[in-house]
């Protein structure tokens, strides 16, 4: 809108006719005419307004969050452009607000541009400047006459010299005192200009300001980069992936962003209620114009009113007044029409995300009833496993075995389970998984080697409780395996006699692996072990008769027990693919330091062999004594000695 100030206009003459027809086609809007109260245009209510639209532009263009379904940047840009109409039609309508404030109150300091009729009055800067030429005027006169004092004192003498040089001295003291109100002048000029520059702009200059915070939507060279960050802004959630916490936090997106739109619906109504407002003063004189236009023109509708004397001016002051309040109304109630369609595209928006946080909602629930069915199951197993364990082996350390390694396979399917229900992106998991795992590889190495050799010790030639097994040194019963550590009785004693000492010895199950540590156990199924009866022959003795007897002497006893140890036989050849020769006694005759010894090795049952050692000394001591030539040919006493330690 152009400046109106100084400025006159030529316009063609109007007949109240032509006015009336101007007015009866403005009326076809009907909607401007329904005020009836007068009101006065506010200053802070324009401002307000304003500043009202530029926080619901900022709020329409970027507050809401996309969740990645496909419409909803259909709806972002559709909210982006009618935010950005309505702003710039606000803008519009407050700029000819301004100049009505403006024309309505010439004296309160407002915009430059007014009606041609306005009264001027001379403004702080003008009258500063005035005095400044006032000021500058004096110091050339001042100037002027120091010039012909000085040529004057030049040519006098005596007293007329001195009048002149007190002269002097005074035309003297009068320029520095003009010069110090000129400096002074200047700073003032100077600060008005640089610190009071919006208390001169008026209501023009704070629209003026309010429209540089926007640039991007009143065309400014930022405003290329504005779309572009509204883009990437509603652009910062990704949809869906699939996985249970993916769902899930899919509807908390959705749910947080039919929020903020229901805040943006709010806001927008509130912004129409700020615009309607400022719109009924407008349209209050507005039909206050039309009425004064038609009683003018000698149509007014109220019978017997009489017709006003009018003048052409009387005609334009109207015209013009009349344009004025349209170019503020019209785009007023334009953007009332556009707050209307961006509150339907808000709701309709708010519709879709409705819809889609509807199925994301039944997806969630799927993927929960899944993963709770498929905990159901792998608990389910567990519990069908551990009473076919119970129902089935009678054997406690088997029954034990198969207990722990249900609990490893439960307890692996329940991660297994767990994973594919809440994890979505198994490529970041691999490798994070494998990062994992080299970290825990290097730092528990110990740990995990144990781990490892508990499956070889409960394996099928492994080691059971109940075992006796021969580790570094130390010989005892195992009475535990634990997955890291395992736990044995420790044996101790002289000769072949072992018997518990009370200690409990604990072996990390790594030892497996550990070539300078030994471990020594039974056969699996297998609780004998070798002994034998060694007696040293005189010189000359009857080798043969000394054999017979001792063998004789250990059959008898051996024959108490062999059942149980054939069955240990047979129970090997059903475990190992392997022939062995059955378990007998044998004699064999060697030489030592001192001539010939005659030995007889015979199996033992592991827990009973101090009882058996015992019943063959006893007899063997009673077949000596009772024979001569038998006597006669062993040196010294029998002995009884393990054939394998342990």
């Amino acid at each position: 809108m152009k400046p109106f100030k100084n400025r006159r206009v030529s316009a063609p003459p109007y007949s109240r006719r032509s006015f009336f027809i101007c007015l009866a086609a403005f009326l076809t809007f009907g909607s401007f005419l329904l005020a009836q109260e007068t009101q006065q245009l506010d200053r802070n209510a324009v401002l307000g307004h304003l500043n009202a639209a530029i926080n619901w532009y900022r709020n329409a263009s970027g507050k809401v969050q996309t969740v990645g379904v496909p419409s909803d940047m259909l709806y972002q840009d559709n909210a982006q452009d009618l935010a950005a109409q309505a702003v710039r039609l606000a803008f519009e309508s407050a700029k000819a607000e301004a100049q009505l404030i403006a024309a309505a109150n010439p004296t309160a300091g407002g915009d430059t541009d007014q009606t041609p009729e306005t009264t001027e009055t001379p403004t702080r800067e003008e009258k500063l400047a005035q005095f400044a030429a006032q000021v500058k005027t004096r110091i050339d006169q001042d100037g002027v006459q120091i010039a012909a004092l000085n040529k004057q004192i030049d040519a006098a003498s005596g007293k007329k010299k001195e009048a002149l040089t007190d002269q002097l001295e005074k035309v003297q003291g009068d320029l520095e005192l003009n010069k110090a109100m000129q400096d002074a002048v200047q700073r003032m000029t100077t600060f008005m200009v640089n610190t009071n520059e919006s208390s001169t702009k008026g209501l023009q200059g704070n629209i003026n300001d309010l429209a540089r915070s926007i640039p991007e939507v009143l065309g400014t060279a930022p405003a290329q980069n504005a779309p572009s960050k509204a883009a990437a802004s509603s652009q910062t959630l990704s949809p869906n992936s699939g996985g249970l916490g993916s769902d899930a936090r899919a509807v908390f997106d959705e749910m947080r962003s039919i929020h903020q739109i229901d805040q943006l619906v709010k806001e927008t109504a509130s912004l129409r209620d700020i615009a309607t407002e400022v719109q009924k003063p407008l349209r209050a004189e507005l039909s206050a114009t039309v009425q004064k236009g038609r009683q003018m023109s000698n149509l007014s509708p109220t019978p017997g009113t009489p017709p006003l004397e009018t003048e052409p001016q009387d005609f334009h002051k109207l015209t013009n007044q009349f344009k004025h309040l349209t170019s503020a109304l019209i785009p007023l109630s334009q953007e009332i029409v556009l707050l209307d369609e961006s509150r339907a595209n808000f709701l309709e928006w708010r519709r879709a995300l409705v819809r889609e946080s509807g199925f994301t909602v039944r997806s969630l629930l799927m993927r929960v009833l899944a993963l709770a069915l498929a905990l159901a199951l792998v608990f389910t197993l567990s519990e069908l496993w551990r009473r076919l364990t119970f129902r089935y082996i009678h054997d406690m350390r088997r029954r034990r075995q198969f207990l722990i390694l249900r609990r490893f396979v439960v307890g692996f399917l329940t991660c297994i389970v767990l994973l594919l229900g809440f994890i979505s992106e198994f490529s970041s998991l691999a490798t994070f998984a494998g990062f994992v795992t080299a970290g825990i590889a290097v730092g528990l190495q110990a740990v995990l080697l144990s781990v490892a050799a508990y499956f070889f010790v409960v394996g099928r030639y492994g080691i059971s409780v109940g075992d006796r097994v021969s580790i570094a040194g130390v010989t005892g019963d195992v009475i535990d395996i634990g997955l890291v550590r395992m736990y044995l009785v420790e044996l101790a004693g002289t000769g072949i006699e072992l018997y518990p000492t009370g200690r409990i010895v604990v072996f990390a199950n790594s030892v497996l692996f550990q070539a300078g540590t030994p471990l020594f156990k039974q056969i699996p199924g297998t609780s004998y072990a070798w002994h034998e009866v060694a007696v040293s022959l005189a010189p000359g003795a009857n080798f043969k008769l000394v054999q017979d007897k001792l063998t004789e002497v250990v059959n008898s006893v051996y024959a108490q027990y062999r059942a149980g140890i054939e069955k240990q036989y047979g129970d090997i050849e059903r475990r190992v693919e392997i022939e062995l020769r059955a378990p007998a006694t044998e004699a064999k005759l060697q030489f030592i330091d001192t001539g010939l010894e005659l030995m007889v090795r015979y199996p033992v049952e592991i827990r009973k062999a101090p009882e058996v050692d015992d019943n063959i000394t006893r007899k063997l001591l009673e077949t000596i004594d009772s024979d001569a030539e038998l006597k006669a040919g062993v040196l010294g006493s029998p002995k009884i000695r393990a054939a394998v330690r342990g």
